[in-house]
C-alpha cells in the first residue's frame, strides 16, 4: 500500500470494538497525515464491510499497523505517549504535542486498562465534558485531539485553501 502520510503523530486505538469508528478515524488520519496503530484484539475484522464503508477509499493513504502489545509500542516510541481518558486530570489542550508522539485511545466499551492510568498518570489527559454525562464518541474524540495537536504544529502539510474557489 502506498503511503502518503506526512509523518505526524501516531493515533493508537487500544482494542477498538466498533468498525464504523475505526473507519472514521482512518479518514481523520488520511486528511491529517497521522499514522494509525490498532492494538489487538480487535472487535471486528479488518475486512469488515462496515469498516471499509466508513473509511471509504481513505485506507490507501494511511500508514496502518496492527500490534499485539501496547507495551512493546510504548517501549519503542520516539516521542511522548499521551493516554486520552475520561480519568485524566488535565485537559488535552495543556499538552504540547510533537510529531513523534503517540495519542492512545481506549476501546469504546472498556476504555484503557487501569494500570495505564496508574503507571502513566502524568500522561493521562482528557477532553472536558459536563460531569455525569456519557463520554464522547471515540471517533469524535480522536478528531478533537488530533486537530489540536496538528494545530500546534502549524498544520504542516495542509492545503489551507481547500474548498475555496478562485475569482
Amino acid at each position: 500500500m502506498a503511503s502518503l502520510y506526512i509523518e505526524l503523530m501516531n493515533i493508537v486505538l487500544y482494542q477498538p470494538q466498533i468498525p464504523q469508528n475505526c473507519g472514521n478515524i482512518v479518514r481523520t488520519c488520511a486528511v491529517t497525515g497521522c499514522r494509525l496503530t490498532l492494538v489487538r484484539p480487535l472487535g471486528f475484522s479488518i475486512s469488515s464491510r462496515w469498516l471499509k464503508r466508513a473509511g471509504l477509499d481513505y485506507w490507501e493513504g494511511v500508514d496502518v499497523s496492527i500490534v499485539d502489545d501496547l507495551d512493546v509500542l510504548l517501549n519503542a516510541r520516539k516521542g511522548n505517549a499521551y493516554f486520552l481518558t475520561s480519568k485524566g486530570k488535565r485537559p488535552y489542550t495543556d499538552v504540547t504535542y510533537g510529531k513523534d508522539d503517540l495519542l492512545i485511545f481506549g476501546s469504546e466499551t472498556d476504555g484503557l486498562p487501569e494500570r495505564y492510568h496508574h503507571e502513566w498518570m502524568e500522561q493521562c489527559v482528557r477532553v472536558p465534558m459536563v460531569e455525569g454525562r456519557r463520554c464522547l464518541n471515540l471517533a469524535t474524540t480522536v478528531g478533537i485531539v488530533t486537530y489540536e495537536a496538528w494545530r500546534q504544529q502549524g498544520f504542516g502539510g495542509a492545503h489551507m485553501n481547500a474548498g475555496t474557489t478562485q475569482s
